[in-house]
């Protein structure tokens, strides 16, 4: 999500602005369904209140949100209030302790893929896991789009840095910045979507 969550928009937001929640909404709509659908079970009504819920409480609550200390980058917070709204949302489900632990162990896997993105291409069995996709798409999502076009040529097409440099018809030095600019905004992102956890990750 774009750092257009600013003082500015803050303030307008908490005053009770309706196009300041409206661009919330708009923004915040499609990651935040990602973030919620596989920890839910793949319920997608149930996904579709969650949702509905933490932009009402994300309104509600807008003066906790700190934009400076998170750059103008909304969606770590969002993603915070989506857990508590989905922990709620699970507990007069039959089959919440279950899910509970799926939600754990695919946090657990996803953070040991972003490990893996220095080194190799995604695995082609694992993007194959709509659990898998559906979380790096919900990263990728969040970068700039020239971001997002070096990290699928790099890690998903297995190019090298050659040759994308000679497909964008620049030099491999330029190519080289752009990736680790891309990875450490991915990282960003990624870890974002898996945070909260009560994990030990090196940095």
């Amino acid at each position: 999500m774009k750092p257009i969550f600013d003082a500015h928009w803050h303030r307008k937001a908490v005053a009770g602005n309706t196009q300041a929640a409206e661009l919330l909404a708009e923004a915040a709509l499609e990651p935040l369904y990602r973030f919620c659908l596989y920890r839910l079970g793949r319920d997608e009504h149930l996904c579709q209140d969650v949702v509905q819920e933490t932009l009402v409480r994300a309104i509600r609550e807008m003066n906790q949100y700190d934009p400076a200390r998170s750059g103008g980058d909304i969606f770590p917070w969002l993603t915070g209030l989506a857990r508590n709204e989905i922990r709620r949302a699970l507990t007069d489900r039959k089959h919440a302790a279950s899910l509970e632990a799926l939600w754990n162990k695919m946090d657990k896997e996803l953070l040991s893929l972003y490990a893996k993105l220095e080194s190799q291409p995604f695995a082609e069995e694992l993007l194959l896991r709509a659990e898998t996709r559906e979380m790096v798409n919900a990263a990728m999502s969040q970068l700039p789009p020239q971001y997002g076009r070096a990290l699928e040529d790099k890690y998903v097409l297995g190019r090298s840095v050659r040759e994308i440099a000679k497909a964008w018809k620049t030099s491999d030095k330029a190519v080289e910045s752009l990736l680790s600019r891309a990875r450490k905004a991915f990282r960003t992102a990624f870890l974002a979507l898996a945070g909260n956890l009560e994990l030990e990750t090196s940095t």
